[in-house]
């Protein structure tokens, strides 16, 4: 898959850039071209002539060279590969990162990009349980950046756990899958997500707190995937993701209007949020406070979009999910929504408010299905949604996207 690839390679300055030199020699024997950036740090760990030497190209060092900005300037190198990588990625790399710092020619290389990022980070286990890394981690995998890795075992301060960066050959699948079409090239996925506004008047309405930040997180990892995705979102608080087709909605009955316009699909996510119930006869100017009186809202029930797609006798998605948010008995309350709604997968997580869950950045999930129910541990929602991408991919895959898929 690398053959005939460019890589831009930006080395870190951590104890595993010696590894670095051996990811160099495995692409280029699998026919890849490796363009080297080495920062100030990794200058104490691997030597600029090892690493040219491997490349068989001339090392980038400093952003203020100019005999290396006349022959390929920052921006040019930025952009010139396929896939840029970062081998080591250090806890300091992975900050500026996140930040948006642009003091070297790594960091402004990898602000200036505009071709996917792959990172293998590398550090201290406590550096990599530290609560500011793991928020870095959070911001990379929202904005779309790829992560092998860290592996578990021993490492060189004599400390054991979470930190090891992740072996050249493992860094190369990553690669071959990053720059590969992906397990659902080809395959149309619809994904809702966020929450529904229901109009009350003009200036009121009624919503809840979804941030739509799971379904966004989802819609990225099956577009990482090869899928082509509908993201069909409310007014949600994050941004929808690039690349995906987006329809923008309000209230739940035009959620509906667009699902149903967008298929036919091959799977189906439903992860918005949905108002059970519309204002019937929204006022259609500001109703005005008035003394001793409280307005009479009528309720109406709003369509059951899950339920009508996974019922649907003709054009039914080969397999659809469903989301089900609940603040007791969740896998009990989730199972019995999986039967009645006839969906073959229902995604169960408990939104209490103690768990912090809905409008924040982690999930805790159990996910059902016709073999039962298996229970996640809480982890970021970037990862529950590769992890449910990935299960969805294979499902996919050995049904010939046949209905009824299993986990």
């Amino acid at each position: 898959m690398v053959q005939g690839k460019h890589i831009l390679l930006i080395v870190g300055g951590g104890i595993a850039a010696f590894k670095a030199l051996d990811l160099i020699r495995r692409l280029r024997e699998r026919g890849a071209r490796v363009t080297p950036v080495m920062t100030r740090a990794a200058h104490e760990f691997v030597t600029p002539l090892s690493v040219s030497a491997l490349a068989g190209v001339k090392v980038f060092t400093d952003l203020f060279d100019l005999t290396a900005e006349a022959e390929m300037g920052h921006i040019e190198l930025s952009r010139a590969a396929d896939l840029v990588v970062v081998a080591p990625a250090t806890a300091d790399l992975m900050a500026k990162m996140a930040g948006g710092h642009a003091d070297d020619l790594a960091s402004t290389v990898l602000m200036a990009t505009d071709k996917r990022v792959l990172i293998a980070p590398s550090m201290n286990v406590r550096m990599w349980d530290h609560a500011a890394t793991q928020r870095n981690l959070a911001t990379l995998r929202g904005d779309g950046i790829l992560v092998c890795g860290p592996n578990e075992g021993d490492m060189a301060c004599g400390e054991y756990g979470p930190g090891r960066m992740a072996e050249p050959l493992e860094i190369v699948a990553a690669i071959d899958s990053a720059l590969g079409d992906g397990p659902l090239k080809g395959r149309h996925v619809l994904v809702t997500s966020g929450p529904t506004h229901e109009p009350i008047d003009p200036v009121r309405y009624i919503a809840n707190r979804s941030s739509g930040a799971q379904g966004t997180a989802l819609a990225r990892a099956l577009l990482n995937l090869g899928a082509r995705v509908t993201f069909v979102t409310g007014p949600a608080q994050v941004p929808p993701p690039p690349g995906a087709d987006v329809v923008a909605v309000e209230t739940a009955r035009q959620m509906r209007e667009a699902v149903i316009a967008a298929l036919p699909a091959d799977a189906a996510v439903f992860a918005a949020a949905v108002a059970d119930w519309h204002v019937l006869g929204a006022s259609q100017q500001k109703i005005k406070k008035t003394k001793g009186g409280l307005p009479e809202l009528t309720f109406g029930e709003n369509p059951d979009i899950l339920a009508e797609v996974a019922q649907m006798a003709k054009g039914r998605p080969g397999l659809v999910v469903g989301f089900a948010a609940e603040t007791e008995d969740v896998i009990a309350h989730a199972t019995a929504k999986r039967a009645r709604k006839q969906c073959d997968w229902i995604v169960a997580n408990d939104v209490s408010p103690a768990s912090g869950i809905m409008g924040g950045t982690e999930n805790a999930v159990t996910l059902i299905s016709e073999a039962g129910a298996e229970t996640w541990p809480r982890m970021a929602k970037e990862a529950v949604a590769e992890r449910i991408a990935q299960r969805l991919a294979a499902a996919l895959t050995e049904a010939g996207g046949a209905s009824g898929g299993d986990i």
